[in-house]
């Protein structure tokens, strides 16, 4: 027989989460006006991003709250309709429009964001038919991302199924959680290892070989405008203007393709600690979150995967993918009205629980 769920705790527990959040985004966003004080920097992308953050986020927690499973699955289609909306999957852009660098992985994160939704779905519905029907829409935009011509799309929306399947048999979310931020810190390191040459040579040219000459070369200038004010950086948007591969190269969208290097550059090592707060945010709000662990355990993935590709590209720099972040996160972790659907199949206790 299982302990009685303790309602009061889990509101105790969800009230930390949220207040660790925003004092983690209200920090994010005074951060970037201190750094931009005194220049002629524009930090209203940094605040667009963190209001996208939290409204995606609010609005996820309510809809999850009263529709968890039509929630998620609304959030798919959306994301995936988003990202089949124009010849490029990127919001906005016209056939005749030129294709910006890290375009590309914006439409991938997309797809990865709609995979998520649709897998986090499955696992809280409870009709098997409706399950197996989330399960093909969560394949069928893996596979577009590959029509698409996105590999690192396809490999990241496929692994966040496989994930998602392998999550249905958990009952321990720990582990999991923990595995998931580590492989994030991986991907980071292997970025500002290539970033700053010390990684062994031959790994070296590998890399550069799949990134391409001029992605490095701008990570090495995000790294050498970093070291010229550590603390502060050189203010929010002003990488583009003090970049000299990025003024190189004609059509250039002055990111330097990876989140981290970006905040690196921009807003010195407090921004890159306010991002890294703001993802360790997340995963801190689905370790405690009251939903299922397979739930919990498919945005886990779905936002490891986002993670990877804004480590390589400049995905979080468009307001769709943010906002889709948020809701995935919000989804994922909002209180369900009289229990999660999952819960209530052959293993009754509550997530709160089995988490320990």
């Amino acid at each position: 027989m299982h302990a009685p769920y303790d309602r009061s705790a889990t509101r105790e527990r969800g009230g930390a989460t949220d207040v660790a959040g925003v004092v983690v985004l209200g920090a994010c966003a005074v951060w970037s006006l201190i750094s931009a004080t005194g220049r002629e920097a524009r930090p209203e992308g940094v605040l667009l991003a963190v209001f996208a953050v939290a409204a995606g986020y609010a609005f996820g927690r309510i809809c999850g709250t009263l529709l968890p499973v039509a929630a998620a699955s609304a959030v798919s289609l959306a994301a995936f309709g988003l990202a089949m909306a124009s010849p490029e999957g990127v919001p906005g852009a016209g056939a005749g429009d030129p294709l910006q660098p890290g375009h590309t992985g914006a439409a991938a994160a997309l797809l990865v964001l709609a995979a998520g939704a649709a897998s986090c779905g499955a696992c809280a519905a409870r009709p098997p038919v409706l399950r197996l029907a989330l399960r093909g829409l969560a394949l069928a935009v893996a596979c577009t991302a590959l029509w698409l011509g996105s590999v690192a799309g396809f490999a990241a929306a496929t692994g966040v199924l496989l994930c998602s399947l392998a999550a249905a048999r958990m009952h321990r979310r720990t582990a999991p959680l923990g595995a998931l931020a580590l492989v994030t810190g991986l991907l980071v390191a292997t970025s500002w290892g290539v970033a700053e040459d010390a990684l062994p040579d031959g790994l070296t040219v590998s890399l550069e070989g799949q990134l391409t000459q001029n992605r490095v070369a701008l990570w090495h200038d995000a790294v050498d405008l970093a070291e010229d004010d550590p603390l502060r950086g050189v203010g929010p948007n002003r990488f583009g203007l003090l970049s000299p591969t990025a003024q190189q190269v004609a059509g250039s969208d002055g990111k330097p393709h990876s989140a981290s290097l970006q905040q690196a550059a921009e807003q010195g090592v407090v921004g890159v600690v306010l991002l890294g707060a703001a993802f360790g945010w997340m995963l801190y709000g689905l370790w405690r979150s009251p939903r299922s662990t397979p739930v919990v355990l498919s945005a886990g993935a779905a936002l490891t995967a986002l993670a990877a590709l804004a480590s390589l590209g400049n995905a979080l720099s468009f307001a769709p993918v943010t906002v889709g972040a948020g809701l995935l996160a919000g989804l994922a972790t909002a209180r369900v009205a009289g229990g999660d659907p999952a819960e209530t199949g052959d293993d009754p206790a509550p997530a709160a629980v089995r988490a320990r």
